[in-house]
């Protein structure tokens, strides 16, 4: 099957790095964004608009996601819940070059609730990362932690993010980000509990019902 490989470049981090959930923050402004504007399933009446920049360090990936979207909703507060059921965020990445089929799911809801599993087959056999390992990851947000009712209007929303490549590595070999490297990645944006669901994917994945499962639609994540 031919496919179109969608990409995009990681830029260093040089320095300390300050995490404060600004998406225009000196740091994150030296960093081209990417956005969303693929569907899965039925085109919601109204689409979101989701950005998201990147960058890593020797230690840590990092990820903004800038999300301007109606009918916003999390409910979930447990780690490791159905965030994907709420207005949510996601990262799924290979970080090992060898077994680009093997990968992290990342899902963050915008309450700032996270899951995260290493998938060894899609759907089949995967390992559920216990929540003590997963608050490792820095995350801020900038909604509370439980939206209910549902926003009505249009409201802009932030999920900021550090990963430790330490605690991939407990799960899985990880190919040390350097110039020229890539991963195999996906980002996404899902809401299903809400009234605009909608299934939101970076590159392209064809599939008659909507399913983010799919480490063959990855795009390329190329470390500068």
């Amino acid at each position: 099957m031919n496919k179109r490989e969608y990409s995009h470049e990681v830029y260093k981090i040089s320095g300390t790095v300050s995490l404060t959930g600004e998406w225009n923050s000196p740091e994150w402004r030296k960093h081209n964004y990417i956005e969303l504007d693929n569907f899965m399933g039925s085109i919601p009446l109204y689409k979101p608009v989701v950005r998201v920049r990147t960058g890593y360090d020797e230690d840590n990936l990092f990820l903004i996601f800038r999300t301007e979207e109606r009918f916003a909703r999390c409910i979930t507060t447990e780690i490791n819940g159905p965030v994907w059921r709420d207005s949510a965020v996601e990262l799924f990445f290979s970080p090992d070059i060898k077994f680009p089929e093997r990968y992290f799911n990342l899902e963050i809801n915008c309450g700032g609730t996270p899951l995260l599993h290493y998938n060894l087959v899609p759907r089949r056999e995967l390992i559920e990362i216990p929540p003590e390992e997963i608050s490792e990851i820095t995350i801020n947000h900038s909604l509370p932690a439980i939206v209910d009712p549902e926003i009505i209007s249009v409201i802009s929303w932030i999920i900021e993010c550090k990963i430790p490549f330490s605690l991939l590595r407990r799960y899985s070999d990880v190919t040390t980000p350097v110039p020229g490297v890539t991963w195999k990645a996906n980002f996404y944006k899902v809401a299903v509990n809400n009234s605009n669901p909608h299934y939101m994917t970076w590159s392209p994945v064809k599939n008659d019902i909507p399913d983010f499962h799919l480490p063959f639609y990855f795009g390329n994540l190329i470390f500068r």
